[in-house]
């Protein structure tokens, strides 16, 4: 418990910069968009309690951020397997330049930046046993075998279990995560096949309109409090489109149905209550141009992260 006004160990903030992983373009200016419009200081303020500081590490290399490709199974292939070895570089020089307990914040850009960032953290910190917390309104667990679009951003999930193209696999560390400590939260417009690999292998579901109800949360209590015990930190990635598209975000592939802001916050929080900590959070899909309200989506990513990142018990 903290005591006083002791301060806490830093969160280290990481923009990565790419669509690379999709048919179009936008997301890879995300990181520069949503610091323009005061993200790190809205969540500097919802942290004021904790004396928690907030360094930013700055954007990982990458250009082009996006570039046209039909290929039907894994768009962009070449230019992923140098990018996200460099975003997991990046990652890992930031944590390393906050201290053994710093926190990670990465602003994407796709969801391919999650599995570059958990590759980062295990530089940072080898032999780290991750659980992972996968909030999109999308499975990403597809394959080059399985995918539908070759957008490599339907993948990420699947790439830090350890599945798919081996060059990808391989350029973000995979499997960063065991399937056993890995849940998918929020997902409901998943492929066909996708469904299937999801329902069959040890990772857990949670739909949205379970995680609406007392006894779905009390469900996740349950599987995070056991996980916990067999992992030395959580990773939360949060797709934004996992929230409810009826809401007008301004995201990149808005979907009806998702999770209602509070009932997203409020899961995080049960995760923070699990008994590991939070190592990092994610936050992608974020898009200006959208249709949605970006002014609105910045000030939920900042809700969503100080959830994630802020002390469990703030001082007096």
């Amino acid at each position: 418990m903290l005591t006083g006004m002791a301060r806490l160990d830093p969160i280290v903030v990481v923009g990565s910069p790419t669509a690379l992983g999709g048919h179009f373009a936008g997301m890879e200016r995300t990181p520069a968009e949503v610091r323009a419009r005061g993200l790190l200081d809205l969540l500097a303020t919802r942290l004021d309690r904790s004396d928690r500081p907030v360094l930013d590490h700055g954007d990982a290399f990458n250009d082009p951020g996006w570039a046209p490709d039909p290929d039907p199974r894994m768009k962009n292939h070449g230019r992923l397997l140098d990018y996200l070895p460099r975003l997991a570089g990046h990652v890992a020089d930031g944590l390393a330049g906050g201290g053994d307990g710093a926190r990670l914040l990465v602003l994407g850009g796709d969801c391919t930046s999650h599995a570059g960032a958990l590759a980062g953290i295990r530089q940072a910190r080898p032999g780290i046993r991750l659980g992972l917390v996968w909030f999109d309104a999308h499975g990403d667990f597809n394959t080059p075998e399985t995918t539908p679009s070759g957008n490599v951003w339907g993948m990420p999930f699947a790439m830090a279990c350890g599945r798919g193209d081996p060059d990808l696999v391989a350029a973000v560390d995979g499997p960063t995560v065991d399937e056993a400590n890995a849940g998918l939260f929020g997902g409901h417009v998943l492929d066909e096949i996708e469904s299937r690999m999801l329902a069959s292998s040890p990772v857990a579901h949670f739909g949205a309109g379970m995680l609406a109800d007392d006894a779905g949360r009390a469900a996740v209590a349950g599987w995070s409090a056991s996980v916990a015990g067999r992992i030395d930190g959580w990773y939360i990635a949060f797709d934004l489109d996992a929230l409810d598209s009826a809401q007008g975000w301004a995201v990149a592939t808005p979907e009806a149905d998702g999770l209602a802001l509070d009932t997203a916050i409020e899961t995080i929080r049960v995760i923070v209550a699990s008994g590991a900590p939070i190592v990092g959070f994610g936050a992608t899909a974020v898009m200006r141009g959208s249709g949605g309200d970006l002014a609105k989506t910045v000030d939920a990513v900042a809700d969503l992260a100080a959830a994630a990142l802020g002390p469990e018990t703030l001082p007096d």
